[in-house]
């Protein structure tokens, strides 16, 4: 396949970014314990208490640098600001209360994603949006949009239901997204592309006249649930954020067995140069931190055999003091039903409300 001078472009801007976060003296600091958020380092590696939102953002940047080691560069917005979305309907159903239709726009480099689309009918009002991001399943945005799988993971369709216009787009090598190839398009990892589709998406939903731009948030499922709060680190538009049986912190995942990380759907450098939990540039309690102060809701099973429930508490627990500094202590919060790896009705209930209260 020839590829075509924009993507060579796209290229050679990862490999500039790449080399502005990773090169000598321009790399983060490394941070050995996570669980401390409250400082910064210096050059020198001195350590400097954090005491202002102002000085926060200093540590915030440095865990969104180490969080590019790993996953490789974020294009610039003006990378972005280029690329138009270019979207375009491609079916159309009418449901009870909502139109559903598959969409496909465009992401970055010579990429097109395809997504379901729900519009609630009925009143003329701008209305908040979710981003509804699914689990590891052939199917892709199928499942969300209720069109098989499990009924219980069903959300973008609930919550059409509920009022809001959802989105659920594929995450690349599942549903309709199997074709493109990241890693020959300048990506690091299949992470850092779901990340940036996602941010397109955002696009998508801020370009909708049925949608108030100010109010979008998103939700997801195991893969879809750290997909959401991975994403919500970077884009400040998600405003709320849900994460059902999506993390828990690294030495804790298996045994602190990170292998499961490391396929090219997620971040293969991990594999490569962060094998262990002691060596990883970041980690959850990273991750949720730097959600601050938007609001953002882990559900942990106390039975989740993919993620140990007291590995969700140490972040919870690491992450509360940040939003504390922040003035939002309540808008960080963690539910922890007596469950196994699901998200049963109680669970989506309380889901639904946190949206509820933080995007209506």
């Amino acid at each position: 396949m020839q590829i075509s001078s924009p993507v060579l472009l796209a290229i050679a801007l990862s490999a500039v970014l790449a080399a502005c976060v990773s090169a000598g003296g321009a790399a983060p600091p490394f941070y050995s314990d996570h669980t401390r958020l409250l400082f910064v380092l210096d050059a020198s590696g001195k350590e400097h208490p954090i005491e202002t939102a102002a000085a926060w953002s200093q540590r915030r940047d440095h865990i969104l640098a180490n969080m590019q080691e790993v996953m490789g560069p974020l294009p610039d917005r003006s990378e972005f600001d280029s690329v138009p979305l270019n979207v375009q309907t491609l079916e159309e159903t009418r449901g009870d209360g909502f139109i559903r239709r598959k969409i496909e726009y465009s992401s970055l480099r010579d990429d097109r994603v395809r997504a379901w689309l729900f519009l609630p009918t009925g009143g003329a009002e701008r209305r908040a949006a979710v981003l509804c991001l699914h689990q590891t399943t052939s199917i892709g945005k199928d499942e969300p949009a209720g069109l098989g799988g499990k009924d219980s993971l069903h959300y973008a369709l609930e919550l059409a239901r509920r009022g809001y216009v959802t989105l659920a787009p594929d995450y690349p090598y599942f549903g309709e997204h199997t074709e493109y190839d990241p890693y020959a398009h300048g990506y690091v990892s299949g992470t850092m592309k779901a990340i940036v589709d996602n941010m397109r998406a955002v696009d998508v939903l801020q370009s909708l006249p049925q949608v108030d731009a100010n109010r979008i948030g998103s939700i997801g499922h195991s893969l879809g649930g750290h997909n959401t709060v991975f994403t919500a680190a970077f884009e400040e538009r998600i405003k709320a954020a849900v994460s059902n049986c999506g993390f828990n912190a690294f030495p804790k995942y298996y045994g602190g067995n990170l292998k499961g990380w490391s396929s090219n759907k997620y971040m293969p450098r991990i594999a490569e140069r962060y094998p262990t939990p002691e060596r990883m540039p970041f980690d959850f309690p990273d991750v949720i931190a730097a959600i601050a102060p938007r609001a953002c809701l882990a559900i942990a099973p106390v039975h989740d055999s993919n993620f140990e429930i007291s590995g969700v508490r140490d972040c919870i627990r690491a992450a509360k003091p940040v939003y504390a500094l922040l003035g939002a202590p309540a808008k960080l919060k963690a539910y922890y039903p007596e469950c196994e790896h699901s998200f049963p009705p109680r669970s989506r209930t309380v889901a639904y409300e946190w949206l509820d209260l933080h995007l209506k």
